[in-house]
Parts: structure tokens; C-alpha cells; sequence
């Protein structure tokens, strides 16, 4: 698989690269080279998760993981913002103690130091350009915003190798450190909502209902539950009540849940006069989850 092997790769040239970050890091006194290193450790560490969990999440489903692995991905994702935020929050902190406290800093050694590092990104951010899996394209963003990240570094450090204002470092380590926090907030908040069994995003339930119940032959639908595997796959499980042929309200139903982007879907149908156990169950008061959602009618 190539998504796999581009972001072994990716793992393999990040983790030595923060090992050599954090060295310079010490080595120049520069909290901003410090905080790349603290935020590549947190790549790196990703990168290897998403390696291992992109490729479990690839696996065919089974008897125990009838949903299939895809949510392993999520997890990946999950883990890798949590150790991002915390990576930012330490940075930020560090960069408070040295606005109030300035040290000195080897300029010409962090001026080569952000050169080599935006080398290193931008060939890491070239591997991964190519793929289109959600944590794919998630990696390929993280090799860009450490580009950009060392891009920022090499021009405080050229000016203040000028200027001697020491508090352009830490200044700078903060701006990066803000930037990666409020992504990496927005990711974790995806994330979340799918393990929440959160309605898929882009999918606007109540307009897919009215255009289900405008469909041919349907009476009502009730009981509906829409929700998302990896926020690329979605399910939809809902009762039909019709009076018209089942295999064409099913196909008819189907082809309008494809249009809106959920591929697997669970039909029950009833009949007009049929008396549904689960009536008052509507998704507004519903208190079950997405996953304990299947009734058995006798």
C-alpha cells in the first residue's frame, strides 16, 4: 500500500530529524527550535501510530469487528492531537519563562539549523503529498506546517541576529505553538464527534428525511440513525412504513441515501396499519446510541 509506505517513511525521517531538532535546540538556547523539536517528537509519534493504525484500519471486517477496523484510523487521530496539544501547551509555557527571562541564543547556529529543517520537511511533505485517505492528507498537513514552522524560525533568526531583540524567539515559539493548538483542537473535536455517533458531517438529516418521505410509495419513515464510521463511511438504519413495492422503495431509498453520501444502509419496512413498537422513538428523544439500535420485532 502506498499511503502506508509514504507515511513510514514520513515516521522514519521525522523522528530522526526531532532527535537532531532537540540537540539543536539546547545547543542554540532557541525555545522557538525547541518547540518544533516538542512538536515533531508529537509527529513522529503520530506518524508511527497512523502508520500501524492505517494499516489495521484496513482490514475486512470480521465476527468481532462486524463494523470493520476503520475506527482504528480515528484513533490514530485522536491520540496524535492529544499529544500535539500537549506539546503546544508545554511550549507555550517555556516561552512565558523566557519573555520574562531572556538567555542567549547562538544565531548562526540556528540559522543552519531552520535551513536544514526546512529541507527535511519540504522532502517530507513532498513524499506524502500524493494520497487520499483522511490520515493521509492529515500527515501530509502536519509536513507542511513544520515547513512553514521552520520558515518562521530561519527569518526570526536571521533578524535577530541582526537586531539582538532576544524576544522574538520565544515570540515566535508561541505564534507556531498557537497555530498548532487551535488545529490541532478542531481535530480532536472531528474526531470526537464520530466516536459520539454525531450525525455524519455534511449530512443534513432533515433534509434527507423530506426528501426520503417525498419519495414515491413512502408513507413515513421513523426511527432513523445516521452515523459515521471514519468520517468517509457512513450508515443509515431507519423504519419505512409503505404501501408499495418493497424492492423498489428499498432500491428507491438507497439511491437517495447514496446521493447523500451514506453507502451502507439497514431498511425495516412496515406496513400502514402495522403497529410500531418503537413509534415514540424519534431520533429527537432517542436515548440510545448509534450501535444499540437494533430491535427485534416478533
Amino acid at each position: 500500500m502506498k499511503s502506508e509506505k509514504n507515511i513510514l517513511f514520513a515516521f522514519l525521517l521525522n523522528l530522526a530529524f526531532s532527535i537532531f531538532e532537540c540537540i539543536g535546540g539546547i545547543f542554540t538556547g532557541s525555545v522557538a527550535i525547541l518547540s518544533d523539536a516538542i512538536h515533531d517528537v508529537g509527529d513522529a509519534t503520530s506518524l508511527g501510530l497512523s502508520y500501524f493504525l492505517e494499516k489495521k484500519s484496513k482490514r475486512a471486517p470480521d465476527h468481532v469487528y462486524t463494523y470493520g477496523y476503520a475506527r482504528y484510523s480515528v484513533i490514530g487521530s485522536v491520540i496524535t492531537t492529544l499529544i500535539l496539544l500537549l506539546g503546544s501547551i508545554l511550549v507555550i509555557v517555556k516561552a512565558i519563562g523566557r519573555l520574562i527571562e531572556p538567555t542567549e541564543i547562538h544565531y548562526n547556529g540556528m540559522i543552519v539549523f531552520a535551513i536544514v529543517g526546512v529541507c527535511v520537511n519540504l522532502s517530507a511533505a513532498f513524499f506524502t503529498r500524493e494520497g487520499n485517505s483522511l490520515n493521509q492528507k492529515a500527515v501530509n498537513l502536519h509536513m507542511l506546517e513544520d515547513m512553514l514552522g521552520w520558515i518562521v524560525v530561519l527569518i526570526g533568526a536571521v533578524v535577530m541576529r541582526f537586531t539582538d531583540l532576544k524576544m522574538i524567539d520565544p515570540l515566535m515559539s508561541m505564534g507556531v505553538a498557537s497555530f498548532i493548538f487551535i488545529h490541532a483542537i478542531r481535530n480532536l473535536k472531528e474526531s470526537l464527534d464520530l466516536f459520539l455517533e454525531k450525525a455524519p458531517h455534511g449530512v443534513e438529516t432533515s433534509e434527507l428525511l423530506a426528501h426520503l418521505r417525498a419519495l414515491d410509495g413512502v408513507l413515513d419513515i421513523h426511527h432513523v440513525h445516521l452515523w459515521s464510521m471514519d468520517g468517509v463511511n457512513h450508515y443509515a438504519t431507519m423504519h419505512v412504513v409503505t404501501n408499495g413495492d418493497p424492492h423498489e422503495i428499498k432500491e428507491s431509498i438507497r439511491e437517495e441515501l447514496r446521493e447523500h453520501g451514506i453507502g451502507h444502509a439497514t431498511l425495516e419496512l412496515e406496513t400502514e396499519g402495522e403497529q410500531c413498537h418503537e413509534e415514540a422513538c424519534r431520533p429527537a428523544q432517542t436515548e440510545h446510541t448509534g450501535h444499540s439500535h437494533h430491535h427485534h420485532h416478533h
